[in-house]
């Protein structure tokens, strides 16, 4: 937690990269709509310079152009469009390199207007808006600050305004003759144009951005005044409108998608087709669109679009007030629902189930999420929440992990424990021995199923049992339990065990899992030695082969289906009886084909150990069960599975109790007698 603190507070650029990403997705989301058309686009498009010739145009095209313009009266023209030469097709210019010339041509040209006095002049007449692009170090071409709307400042407090050492501007002939000057770079991340400066110093001067001085010539407003405001950010002011802006005078662009109504071609500006009311009272923008120009700006709305739309949807989104702003105190807010998220996971996870804890988590998370897009969506606030988000997420991991950890301790202590459990009688290793039922007798009487069992007490007596037996003519019962520990405690609550779930399944009407979790429920009631045990238990319908089956806590049995390899039984198993009081275990089905079988163990198989304390495990059963012949009889795969766990332990003490129930569905048809089946 501490971590992901520190990293929205630093905000370093990997984190950076993650938000704005999060960003773009609140704005794809969220698109805004465009609801109005204060501006309009003249662009240089592809026809335009097809039908007026390549560019540059000389400047006396361009004088043309705006004048066309100013003719209808618009608000503001601005021009996204740079003039930092002398336009080379002036007269004066072509006489000076033409010196094969004829002397009276050349003075005829050298009388001629210059064409970038003649374009100042439409510039000067039509009241237009130069563009002026930072640079990050002096271009001498242009030295000393350049002339800009004058900005006030009342109680701003330290702004950190984005400064450029130098300019790219138009040619001084052209530059004097404007009605303003406007910044038109932008700052692109990963080359997606996510916000631009609103306000920009340039050689110590504060310079408007294009849009921005194209509306306070519209306003007719003579400054622009900027203030503080009371959520840290600053607030710039013409006439009415108030435009929130980050404290270093860069404003997020809030996108609508493309729209090509916002363009007209300047090719149909020139033949004077449109309609006057197209530009009356708009804010014009010229800008150069042509596919070779590469003027092209990818959106947070993944779009590529041309550079001068930017200024069109700025200028769309301040005469709409959809704004989209970032406070400072955003960081803190994500700080502190990171901590809260945090410290609820660390009150409520410990001690609580897989389930549980995952609701919680996907709560925590769903709550950040929620919080995001809600900020986005009403109070156009970016907040981000994937970083709290992630923050939550690695607390929950961690959790997880020591809780895991200490789970395995606890099992490991338990079975630490029950091995030191010693004292067996060989009197009650008989009775035990003889509460045990006969396969034998089984399998003689039942063509439908090959069935073998086998039960070895690591000392005179043990906690491990099976049972089996038929519970009505068609349907076959079995269960195979251990009890923890081993010795005479484990031998006494194993006859508990066996008995009150015979006494449970055997009344039937209800499913497995419910009968299984009334039984749990009688043993846990006298279970006064903490005593648990696991429990596999299953109802094999002899004439179908459909396998109704309850897994309490016990090692998933060995499943070969024929024609295909050993596999463990994916079964989603409950706790073993009297972990979990009150728990409820689910019944699982399996539709056996014939010559299928299962083999039931108990973990003195899997952790049988070697005099190198090394242990079988659940791969070397899996591999010396894969081994046995396809057609081998039950008897024949308990004994080959015995056999192999003996040749592996050699002369070491058995560690655990063994016990092992193998069962095969034959498939074979079966009639019986219509009489009633024994009560």
């Amino acid at each position: 937690m501490a971590l992901f603190l520190a990293l929205i507070a630093a905000s370093p650029s990997l984190v950076e990269g993650l938000r704005e990403l999060q960003f773009d997705g609140y704005q794809r989301l969220f698109t805004r709509e465009r609801r109005t058309a204060p501006a309009v686009i003249v662009a240089i498009d592809e026809r335009a310079l097809h039908e007026l010739g390549q560019w540059p145009w000389p400047r006396t095209q361009m004088a043309k152009l705006v004048s066309r313009i100013a003719e209808a009266r618009p608000a503001a023209i601005g021009l996204d469009v740079l003039f930092p030469e002398p336009d080379r097709y002036s007269p004066r210019h072509i006489a000076r390199a033409m010196t094969e010339f004829p002397a009276d041509l050349v003075a005829r040209l050298l009388d001629l207007p210059d064409n970038d006095e003649r374009f100042a002049g439409a510039v000067k007449d039509g009241k237009a808006i130069l563009a002026m692009a930072g640079l990050e170090q002096p271009d001498a071409r242009f030295p000393g600050p350049p002339q800009a709307a004058p900005a006030r400042f009342m109680q701003t407090g330290e702004l950190r305004l984005r400064s450029f050492a130098g300019r790219l501007a138009s040619v001084e002939t052209i530059d004097r003759a404007a009605a303003g000057r406007g910044l038109i770079s932008v700052e692109a991340s990963d080359r997606v144009v996510r916000r631009v400066p609103l306000l920009a110093e340039v050689s110590g001067v504060v310079v408007p951005a294009l849009s921005l001085e194209m509306w306070r010539l519209a306003t007719g407003a003579p400054t622009i005044d900027v203030a503080g405001r009371p959520d840290g950010l600053i607030e710039v002011r013409l006439g009415d409108i108030r435009v929130p802006v980050q404290r270093d005078g860069s404003i997020w662009l809030r996108y609508a998608p493309h729209d090509q109504t916002r363009f007209i071609s300047a090719a149909e500006v020139m033949s004077g087709k449109p309609d006057p009311e197209w530009f009356r009272d708009k804010l014009v923008l010229i800008g150069v669109t042509g596919i070779g120009l590469l003027d092209y700006q990818a959106t947070a709305l993944g779009e590529r679009v041309p550079g001068v739309e930017l200024h069109a949807q700025l200028i769309e989104q301040m005469f709409d007030s959809q704004y989209l702003t970032r406070p400072p105190w955003a960081v803190w807010l994500e700080g502190t629902l990171l901590g809260l998220g945090a410290l609820l996971l660390i009150a409520v996870l410990p001690g609580r189930g897989v389930v549980a804890s995952a609701i919680v988590l996907l709560l925590a998370l769903a709550t950040m999420g929620a919080t995001g897009a809600a900020a986005f969506r009403f109070y156009g606030v970016l907040l981000d929440a994937a970083l709290p988000a992630i923050g939550i997420l690695a607390v929950f991991m961690a959790l997880l992990a020591a809780t895991l950890s200490e789970s395995d301790r606890q099992r490991r202590v338990l079975r630490e424990a029950a091995a030191r459990i010693e004292g067996e009688l060989d009197a009650a290793r008989r009775i035990q021995t003889g509460l045990l039922p006969d396969a034998l007798a089984l399998r003689e009487g039942e063509p439908g199923i090959d069935l073998d069992a086998l039960l070895e007490p690591a000392r005179q007596v043990g906690g491990d049992f099976f049972d089996f037996y038929k519970v009505d003519l068609d349907r076959l019962l079995f269960v195979v339990g251990d009890v923890s520990g081993k010795g005479m405690p484990a031998a006494l609550f194993m006859a508990l065990c066996k008995a009150t779930l015979r006494a449970h399944l055997s009344r039937g009407g209800s499913e497995l899992g419910v009968s299984l979790s009334h039984a749990a429920a009688e043993i846990t009631r006298e279970n006064r030695e903490d005593l648990f045990v696991t429990v596999f238990a299953g109802i094999l319908n002899l004439r179908t082969g459909m396998l109704e089956y309850c897994n309490a806590g016990h090692e998933p049995p060995y499943l070969k289906i024929p024609g295909i390899t050993v596999s463990r039984y994916p079964i989603a198993a409950g706790p073993p009886l009297c972990v979990l009081p009150g728990y409820e275990y689910v019944t699982e089905y399996h539709q056996m084909s014939p010559g299928e079988w299962l083999c039931v163990v108990t973990d003195g198989v899997t952790e049988a150990a070697n005099a190198s304390n090394e242990l079988y495990g659940s791969a070397r059963a899996q591999s010396a069960l894969e081994s046995i012949a396809r057609h081998a009889a039950a008897v024949e795969i308990v004994a080959a599975l015995r056999d192999d766990v003996a040749s592996f332990v050699a002369h070491a003490d058995a560690s655990d109790d063994l016990t092992l129930l193998a069962m095969r569905w034959t498939g074979a048809a079966v009639d019986y007698a219509p009489t009633t089946a024994p009560g």
